[in-house]
C-alpha cells in the first residue's frame, strides 16, 4: 500500500526554484533512501512533505488524502514525524523530557512509548535523567529518532542520521530501523553516504540539481548509474 505519494512537485524559496517535477513514493513498511550532493534539494523535499515549505496541494498525498501546503503541525497528526538534520534537540530538557515532547498531540497509538524505546536504545534509559548536551553525538542523534517515534507516525523521515557519526555509531543507529519498519512505518532517508543508503533501503531515488536523475531497486542499479546520477555526468 502507498502511503506517500508525490508527483511533480516543484518547490520553491522565494523567487528561487530548489525543486523541478520531483515524483516519489514510498509505501507501508518500505525503507526509501534519497542520496545526492549538497544542494540536490533531499532536505528541501523533506520540508515539502512536512509542511514546512509550501507545496501545490495536489502535490503530495498522504495515505490517499491531498495534503501539500497544510500547516506542519496537522501533517503531523495525520502520522508524518521527521528526524531533523542536526538533531535539534533542546538543550535545558533532560532525555527523558525530549522523548516526551514527541508524544505531544499524537491523536493515535502504537508501539512507541518509553519503554520500548529504552527496549531499543538502552543506553537511553540508562542516561534518561541526563541533560541532553551531555550526550554523546550518537546517543543525541538516538533521541532525536526516539522523539520522532513517540508520535507512532505512520511515515518517518530522518534528514542525515549519519552526519558526523563513527562508522560504529551509524551502524547500530540503522541497526535500529528494521524494528520499525516491523510496524509497518513507512522510512524515508535522505544520505549523502551511498554505500550505506544502498545497504539498507529498498528503493532509492537519486536527486541532483533539483531534479531526479535516478529511482530504482538498490540490486537493479549499476555503480555506474549511480555515479553518474549522483554527480551529474
Amino acid at each position: 500500500m502507498t502511503l506517500l505519494s508525490v508527483e511533480k512537485l516543484d518547490a520553491f524559496y522565494g523567487d528561487f526554484q530548489a525543486l523541478f517535477g520531483i515524483s516519489a513514493a514510498a509505501g507501508a513498511g518500505e525503507t526509501v533512501a534519497i542520496i545526492g550532493a549538497n544542494g540536490a534539494g533531499k532536505s528541501t523535499f523533506l520540508k515539502a512533505v512536512t509542511g514546512l515549505l509550501h507545496a501545490p496541494r495536489e502535490a503530495i498525498r498522504f495515505d490517499g488524502e491531498a495534503i501539500g501546503g497544510l500547516p506542519a503541525s496537522d501533517i503531523m497528526k495525520r502520522g508524518i514525524a521527521m528526524v531533523p538534520e542536526g538533531r535539534k534537540l533542546f538543550p535545558s530538557l533532560s532525555v527523558e523530557e525530549n522523548l516526551l515532547i514527541g508524544a505531544y498531540g499524537r491523536s493515535g497509538s502504537g508501539r512507541w512509548n518509553l519503554r520500548t524505546l529504552y527496549e531499543l536504545f538502552p543506553i537511553l534509559g540508562e542516561r534518561r535523567n541526563s541533560p541532553s548536551t551531555a550526550l554523546s553525538g550518537g546517543q543525541q542523534q538516538m533521541v532525536a529518532i526516539g522523539r520522532a517515534l513517540m508520535s507512532n507516525p505512520r511515515l518517518l523521515l530522518c534528514d542525515e542520521i549519519s552526519l558526523g557519526l563513527a562508522p560504529v555509531v551509524i551502524r547500530d543507529i540503522y541497526a535500529a530501523l528494521p524494528a520499525v519498519k516491523a510496524e509497518g512505518t513507512a522510512i524515508v532517508v535522505v544520505e549523502q553516504d551511498i554505500v550505506q543508503a544502498m545497504k539498507m533501503c529498498d528503493r532509492v531515488y537519486c536527486f541532483s540539481e533539483g531534479r531526479m536523475t535516478l529511482s530504482g531497486a538498490p540490486d537493479a542499479l549499476s555503480r555506474e548509474e549511480i555515479h553518474a546520477a549522483y554527480f551529474g555526468h
